[in-house]
């Protein structure tokens, strides 16, 4: 089930940049991303509370609520770069930098998370770069 969200999430974040590119005529880019953080805030309270689940913050932890708020304010900065390049330049390629984040989750994923690096997933990396490389120049 994993999958078939993590392929719909990559359909609609493919979305996201078309999208925003077409509606940031005549404002900033940030004034872009506060309008779009204000309806992704309304999207999720409105999720969260139709399928009942805000008991759950009960039992949210402060390491919990730590990790989620930097989480949170990783992701504004994300969007607040991501928009202004969007805004300044074209967005195939805009889409293609930001799709390294895949590289940097991983490295991340290892040196945090401790999780295992094979050399499959290394050589992965390795080919996401050099496409990353060849879409750009």
């Amino acid at each position: 089930m994993w999958i078939i969200y993590a392929a719909l999430s990559a359909v609609f974040a493919g979305l996201v940049s078309v999208l925003a590119k077409c509606g940031m005529d005549g404002i900033s880019s940030t004034a872009a991303t506060a309008v779009r953080t204000c309806a992704v805030l309304v999207m999720a309270w409105a999720i969260v509370i139709f399928r009942h689940e805000a008991g759950s913050l009960a039992v949210l932890s402060k390491k919990g609520w730590l990790f989620l708020i930097l989480s949170g304010i990783c992701t504004g900065i994300s969007w607040l770069c991501y928009f202004k390049a969007v805004k300044l330049g074209p967005v195939s390629q805009v889409a293609a930098i930001d799709k390294l984040s895949i590289v940097f989750t991983m490295i991340f994923s290892f040196l945090i998370l401790k999780e295992h690096a094979d050399i499959m997933t290394v050589l992965g990396c390795i080919l996401i770069v050099l496409g990353t490389l060849v879409m750009i120049l």
